[in-house]
């Protein structure tokens, strides 16, 4: 690493991520506190799901073979959920209901609107298929299989398809443990008056807000004044209480920059610079054993800087095995007339016009101007060296993406 070339955003994810120590020590908790937490282990189905052949509609079950005859058929029984069936017999029908256990000898299910009732008679007024209605023992889950992997972060559909194997408790890996420092005399917390000169802390809220989102515990908050000795004292006992350090400001070239001045002092600072934009002072280095990730300052670089570096640096941390979002192709309904040597992304959404889908741009894209993420649904990437005209094809992530 020099002072002087900017790394490229590939060799710093690479960087990044051969350095990530993914947490070992595990925990257990109830299924109900487990949304976001990440699995420690396989989970294997321990019985079919669902346990037997059940009514996909509300109707009547029937044997195919009684319709030959063509003969009106006895409601010889009624099935409400969570009954065990009596098996069904020759030339009857039995009255049946959505998620009901099909009776042995049935092998088709009629919905009630295409059936005719007189009594206890039925007469079917529609074309019946062996088979039609019916869910299978086992079609969504069969005995011994991988229903989820290890590494796996847990969504509400997770949380369910764990419920249908009948577990309440599950084991997950401890969340890692997050410290974050803003830096910067200039700081002043919301609530509190401004004085000349002076602004409020965004990025401390905009940090709380994305290491919530990424299933991190936040273990220390802190504001760092631009002093030297206050930025060492600090990193080492946030390093104390973290697996990982997060700092805003302080990375760039500035004598008031005294996070990666501090770094480099130690002999830990291992990256800084990349090749993006917004957020080209950018560093990765260590303080007593412990990650310190040093973001930019401005509050649009944080939000950017975070999402594309910081979270594969935390997926891979957090034991997951995708650590980078897929995104998608899309025409840009914008221009690019200027190349970069820097790989740009910009604060985007997706819009109709004409019928047609596309990525519309933020008008400013400045570093500072964090409404534009506010305006956004997500980054549109601009290659390095690379111009974009309006309907070019190009890459876009949504913020949903580049935060789950």
């Amino acid at each position: 690493m020099t002072k002087t070339n900017l790394t490229s955003l590939d060799n710093a994810l690479s960087h990044l991520l051969n350095h990530a120590s993914p947490v070992t020590r595990t925990e257990t908790v109830n299924l109900s506190d487990s949304l976001g937490r990440v699995l420690a282990q396989d989970y294997r189905v321990p019985a079919d799901v669902p346990p037997a052949d059940n009514s996909a509609v509300d109707g009547y079950a029937i044997r195919y073979s009684d319709l030959a005859a063509n003969e009106p058929l006895l409601v010889s029984d009624r099935i409400p959920a969570g009954v065990a069936p009596t098996p069904l017999q020759p030339g009857t029908a039995a009255r049946i209901f959505t998620g009901s256990e099909i009776p042995a000898g049935a092998d088709a299910v009629v919905m009630q609107e295409r059936v005719d009732r007189d009594g206890n008679r039925i007469v079917i007024q529609a074309k019946v298929e062996p088979g039609q209605n019916i869910r299978r023992r086992g079609q969504d889950l069969a005995d011994g299989d991988l229903a989820l992997a290890q590494g796996t972060r847990l969504r509400p559909q997770e949380m369910g398809l764990l419920a249908s194997m009948g577990l309440n408790q599950i084991t997950v890996f401890r969340r890692l443990k997050v410290a974050i420092l803003t830096t910067g005399d200039e700081l002043v917390e919301p609530g509190e008056p401004l004085a000349p000169g002076q602004i409020y802390n965004t990025n401390r809220f905009t940090l709380l807000g994305l290491l919530a989102e990424a299933g991190c515990d936040v273990v220390l908050c802190e504001t760092l004044r631009d002093s030297r000795e206050a930025t060492e004292s600090t990193l080492k006992r946030a390093s104390a209480l973290a697996d990982l350090v997060i700092t805003s400001g302080g990375v760039s070239v500035g004598e008031e920059d005294h996070v990666r001045a501090v770094l480099e002092a130690s002999g830990k600072l291992s990256l800084w610079r990349l090749a993006i934009k917004p957020g080209k002072p950018l560093a990765f280095g260590e303080v007593d054993g412990t990650p310190v990730l040093g973001l930019p300052g401005n509050p649009a670089a944080v939000l950017v800087t975070f999402m594309v570096a910081a979270m594969p640096y935390i997926r891979r941390c957090q034991g997951r095995p995708q650590v980078q979002p897929l995104g998608e192709r899309l025409p840009a309904g914008f221009d690019i007339l200027s190349a970069s040597i820097r790989r740009e992304f910009v604060r985007a959404r997706k819009e109709f016009s004409n019928g047609a889908l596309s990525v519309a741009a933020y008008p400013n894209q400045s570093s500072g101007v964090l409404s534009s993420a506010c305006w956004g649904d997500g980054l549109a990437v601009i290659p390095e060296n690379s111009t974009v005209n309006r309907g070019d094809v190009i890459t876009y992530y949504s913020f949903a993406e580049l935060m789950s």
